[in-house]
């Protein structure tokens, strides 16, 4: 099953990390950094246990920043962007 999570902070990348031991994962987000670091099975938060579960299981997770690639075909999306909407400045993977 493909599931796209759409935002890579601490819930976002929680679930990614979860969902990825035994469904193909592809987690979205605007931060290219942390998109890379998240390929290369480096957390871009910290937190133990996903800094352990990146390094030492077998996950199908990748993390992109193409909006096409993480929504073709996938069968679930999570939505696990930031909290703190300022109506003035919106800044959410949303608005892409």
């Amino acid at each position: 099953m493909k599931i796209t999570i759409a935002g890579t902070g601490y819930v976002g990348l929680s679930n990614a990390v979860l969902l990825s031991q035994h469904n193909e994962v592809i987690a979205l987000d605007i931060i290219q950094e942390k998109v890379d670091m998240i390929n290369n099975k480096k957390s871009p938060i910290f937190d133990n246990e996903i800094e352990e579960y990146l390094v030492t299981k077998e996950l199908n997770l990748t993390a992109t920043t193409d909006n096409y690639i993480a929504f073709k075909d996938a069968e679930y999306v999570i939505i696990s962007t930031p909290t703190n909407y300022d109506p003035e400045k919106i800044t959410s993977i949303l608005e892409q």
